[in-house]
């Protein structure tokens, strides 16, 4: 263990601000986690960014749909008939909550990596991104059309000189598609989407929104921002089956070849002389090859409803009371969380920072062993943003996420936990895992429902002996 600096811890705080209860229930709010040394704590899940808890209305809908789950679409049984019209319902629910239009298409992936990969095959042209997006919006678009991948536009200090520089690029050649975050996985900030479907409209090309981080703390309306096609998936919104959608305009999609060729995506298969000749079938099915994942789609639509009827606007509001706790609570410590645009209008609950004098991937060691307290740490699938940050390759940052779950409690737990390492240090030995931190020795047991002893028998006891001096190079969202 490493110390560089150690601020000094300030001596008096403002008065605490009101308590913040969850807004919604979640499946395994109050569990109780084991420490090392032999202690425990209340689990306080802050990694909501990278995968939020299910709902405990998600997981309820499930385990009573479960007995119905039958194959869909071609079942003449009725719980066959019953599962294909909870699905397609489940379909209806998911293109009413973004405000899909008459003409649009609602296909059902794995998550925002998958619907993104199936919209780059269908882009007849070039796409323009910009170099804050999250990898899944960055890697996708290479294709026999674009062997190179996307234009990448260089972000400004603003969000007005970042628009400035796309329209420019627009401008200097033609492109199809501009596809942008909805939110940053890395700061929580939201561009005015609005004015980003108007540049790309005025340049003849289509505006893609990555919402993964966006929809499940703002919603998401394709009619009122002018989007023509957004990605997310369900493991963000509270519904984590393996399950996210791409909603959007028809005839692209309609067009491209099948993302996944197979049974269900197909009218009719005949064989010929030179193999077999194929009549694809339209969009949702055309992308929809082999048996879906059913349970995740009506997972998916039930968390959707549950927001809905929660109302985006409570949803923001109790985000935004935990948001400025935890910023306040950081700059009072020193910390300054870190920012993309200095004229962001708005951000989510995702706020990343350093702690000086700390590596990120002790700090999020730290937390986790001897708190009980889950945050992200490295790069978290945005490399060149962090590059830009001035964050090193092989270092990175500290994400704390929030959302319907969370609690002025769940935050105070964080902030006190600062304090004690900025004032005395980690009380547990840590040591180096490739490019993470771990307790040594890491003495947590594991449930007595998984076949593991203790979480040691994740690396069958390889962590190495040398001091936790690394920095974290995590690349998960």
């Amino acid at each position: 263990m490493s110390v560089l600096i150690r601020p000094a811890v300030p001596t008096s705080r403002p008065a605490a601000a009101a308590a913040v209860p969850p807004l919604l229930p979640t499946v395994g709010a109050g569990w109780v986690v084991p420490l090392v040394g032999g202690r425990q704590a209340r689990s306080v899940h802050l990694d909501v960014a990278a995968s939020a808890p299910a709902l405990q209305r998600v997981a309820d809908h499930v385990a009573a749909a479960l007995p119905a789950y039958a194959s869909v679409h071609r079942g003449a049984g009725y719980l066959s008939q019953l599962s294909t019209a909870l699905y397609e319902q489940a379909r209806q629910t998911v293109g009413a909550f973004v405000s899909a239009r008459a003409d649009d298409v609602v296909v059902f992936t794995r998550n925002t990596t998958d619907a993104l990969n199936l919209l780059a095959g269908a882009v007849p042209g070039d796409v323009v991104v910009l170099d804050v997006e999250h990898h899944a919006n960055l890697l996708p678009w290479r294709s026999p059309r674009r062997p190179y991948g996307a234009r990448v536009v260089r972000s400004a200090s603003t969000l007005a000189a970042t628009e400035a520089l796309l329209a420019a690029e627009l401008a200097r050649e033609p492109a199809a598609l501009l596809a942008v975050t909805g939110a940053s996985n890395v700061t929580g900030e939201v561009p005015d989407l609005r004015r980003l479907a108007d540049l790309a409209h005025a340049a003849g090309a289509r505006l893609a929104v990555d919402a993964a981080q966006l929809l499940p703390h703002r919603g998401f309306d394709l009619t009122a921002t002018g989007a023509d096609y957004v990605a997310f998936s369900g493991h963000k919104v509270y519904a984590p089956y393996g399950v996210g959608a791409l909603v959007g305009r028809r005839d692209w999609l309609d067009a491209a070849e099948p993302h996944l060729a197979g049974g269900g995506a197909v009218r009719e298969v005949t064989m010929t002389d030179g193999g077999a000749s194929t009549t694809w079938a339209r969009s949702p099915e055309r992308h929809e090859g082999g048996t879906p994942a059913v349970l995740g789609a009506l997972a998916l639509a039930e968390a959707l409803r549950a927001l809905a009827e929660t109302g985006v606007d409570r949803v923001r509001a109790h985000e935004a009371a935990l948001r400025a706790r935890l910023v306040g609570g950081l700059r009072e410590r020193g910390v300054e969380p870190v920012r993309i645009w200095s004229d962001a209008p708005d951000a989510v609950g995702v706020v990343s920072f350093a702690v000086p004098g700390w590596r990120s991937a002790q700090v999020a060691a730290y937390l986790s062993a001897e708190h009980g307290i889950g945050v992200r740490d490295g790069r978290f699938c945005a490399h060149p943003l962090l590059a830009r940050l001035g964050v090193a390759a092989g270092d990175g940052l500290v994400r704390a996420s929030l959302g319907v779950g969370s609690s002025s409690a769940d935050v105070d737990r964080l902030l006190g936990a600062l304090d004690q390492l900025l004032a005395d240090g980690p009380r547990w030995t840590y040591a180096a895992d490739g490019g993470s931190c771990r307790p040594s020795p890491d003495d947590r047991p594991a449930p007595a429902w998984s076949a593991l002893a203790s979480l040691a028998d994740l690396d069958a006891g390889s962590v190495p002996a040398s001091p936790c001096t690394v920095p974290s190079t995590g690349a998960d969202r």
